[in-house]
């Protein structure tokens, strides 16, 4: 499961844990607020995260590196240094993608936290910041000699965020330039895009980000190499079990409650998008991942159309019809 922003709360991760995925990461923790004694809830892991990350953005090294201990301390089980957020936040902060425009001292980072924890630690980069300088290859270099045991790479630039087909070819061309490990992140969400991908790039390890988000079961499908395509009832227990680990994460109070009703619905943006793509489908739109293909529209059954609205009032009525427990269970 890839390193995410907001994506990757610990609830959520618990529910992708369950349906497979190997490896989970923690939220992005900003490295000075981290320091400063914030974002400590950001890197806490539950027992059954076996192979839990803490993932760092900063630009100080002597800061990155500090974090870094403190993640080692609580209990991480390696460190990802986030060069790759695309977020104008985090970028204006000097973070981030934002680092990938000043090489240098994105290998002093990576250098100094290598100095300070001995956990495995990576890289996540982007192609570049632009398309006139996609630098991702020198990069990769640069993060092997300052220490990173592996680099994952989006196949997007930080401008094209997540617009355009993520570029499989560039990525398989930082794998044949270094000799440690390179994760390829980028559109996978079927078991044919990873077979693709298997079959025309050099890459062995993958990065799923918004596939998890679209839909949790899908380390399930990659690992089996079908697709499951729940039924009804089945996505309605899957929301319904998210519900559980958010309120026992967060609380069952009033509090506690708006805060998992707050995660629910964030997760909304990308739940409705689910639809039982075929290897047909995915044949008759290749090379274009069906991630980036809009969405058709959804007839029939009132619940399933409900569960594909993107209205936002039906969110919330979701929201309630869960925590009332007021859905087909068969």
């Amino acid at each position: 499961m890839a390193p995410m922003a907001m994506g990757g709360n610990l609830p959520y991760r618990r529910l992708c844990r369950e349906f497979g995925a190997v490896r989970t990461c923690s939220e992005m923790v900003l490295a000075d607020k981290l320091v400063k004694g914030g974002d400590r809830p950001l890197i806490r892991h539950h027992d059954s995260e076996t192979d839990f990350g803490v993932q760092l953005a900063g630009k100080k090294p002597g800061v990155m590196a500090e974090a870094a201990l403190i993640a080692a301390v609580a209990g991480a089980k390696f460190i990802d240094l986030n060069f790759g957020c695309p977020i104008d936040l985090v970028v204006k902060r000097g973070a981030g993608a934002a680092l990938m425009k000043r090489p240098s001292l994105l290998g002093e980072v990576i250098a100094a936290v290598r100095r300070t924890v001995d956990l495995p630690l990576s890289a996540k980069l982007r192609l570049g910041y632009s398309e006139s300088k996609m630098n991702v290859v020198d990069l990769a270099r640069r993060a092997q000699d300052a220490g990173a045991d592996a680099v994952a790479v989006h196949g997007r630039t930080r401008n094209q965020r997540y617009r355009l087909n993520a570029r499989w070819d560039l990525i398989d061309e930082v794998a044949k330039a270094v000799d440690i490990p390179v994760l390829g992140n980028g559109d996978l969400l079927t078991p044919w895009d990873l077979e693709h991908r298997r079959k025309e790039t050099s890459i062995r390890s993958f990065l799923v980000a918004r596939g998890a988000l679209v839909k949790p079961w899908i380390f399930r499908e990659l690992a089996e190499g079908r697709p499951l395509n729940p039924t009804i009832s089945e996505r309605w227990a899957v929301l319904h079990r998210y519900s559980e680990l958010a309120l026992e994460h967060f609380g069952d109070d009033e509090k506690g409650t708006g805060r998992a009703k707050r995660f629910f619905l964030w997760h909304w943006k990308f739940w409705h998008r689910f639809r039982p793509w075929t290897e047909e489908d995915f044949r008759e739109h290749w090379p274009d991942s069906l991630i980036q293909v809009r969405n058709p529209r959804v007839s029939g059954d009132p619940d399933l159309v409900l569960l594909a609205s993107d209205d936002e009032a039906d969110h919330e009525l979701i929201w309630q019809r869960v925590l009332d427990r007021d859905f087909p269970t068969v």
